[in-house]
C-alpha cells in the first residue's frame, strides 16, 4: 500500500524537507553509485533502455519549455542534465520517483506521464541508472548535490 508513501511525501513537500519511510531508500540516500564504472556502464544502458525515449538521449528533456503542461495537462519530461530540476532533490527522493511514479510520491493530484519502475527495474538497478545521470552533472552540480544528501542524512538523525 502506497498511502503512507504519499502523505509522507506531501509533507516532506509542505516543509521542505524530504525524510525516510520505512522500508523506501535507506540505501538510496548520499549513495548513488556515481563513480563506480561498472555501475555507470550498466546505469547508462539501462537509461538509453528505459529512459532517453522521454528524457532524450542526451538527457535533454522532451520539450525546451518543460515547466509547462502539455495539451493533455501533463507535465513534460523534464531535462536530467545541469539544466532540469533533478539535482535539486536528494537521492532518496529520486530513487522514489523512479521506483513508483511522480505521481505516487508528489501526490496532492500531480499529473505526470512518468510512472513508476518498480516491475522493471531492481533497487540496484534504479541506483546504477541515477548514478549514470548524476555522473554527467558538472562538479559545481554533483557538490551542490552531494550537499543535499548531506542535509537530508542531517534531518534523518
Amino acid at each position: 500500500m502506497k498511502t503512507p508513501l504519499i502523505a509522507l511525501a506531501a509533507a516532506a513537500a509542505a516543509t521542505g524537507l524530504w525524510l525516510a519511510w520505512p522500508g523506501q531508500a535507506e540505501t538510496a540516500a548520499g549513495l548513488l553509485p556515481y563513480e563506480d564504472p561498472e555501475a555507470l556502464a550498466l546505469g547508462e544502458t539501462l537509461y538509453a533502455e528505459n529512459c532517453a525515449a522521454c528524457h532524450g538521449a542526451a538527457l535533454q528533456g522532451q520539450v525546451t519549455n518543460w515547466r509547462d503542461r502539455d495539451e493533455d495537462g501533463l507535465m513534460p519530461a523534464p531535462p536530467h542534465d545541469e539544466t532540469g530540476h533533478t539535482w535539486h532533490h536528494p537521492d532518496a527522493m529520486l530513487f522514489a520517483i523512479t521506483k513508483y511514479g511522480t505521481e505516487a510520491v508528489v501526490g496532492q493530484g500531480y499529473q505526470s506521464n512518468m510512472g513508476g519502475f518498480e516491475e522493471v527495474l531492481s533497487d540496484d538497478e534504479i541506483l546504477a541508472t541515477l548514478a549514470f545521470i548524476k555522473s554527467t552533472w558538472p562538479a559545481e552540480i554533483i557538490e551542490a548535490h552531494n550537499g543535499m544528501n548531506a542535509q537530508y542524512e542531517a534531518t534523518r538523525n
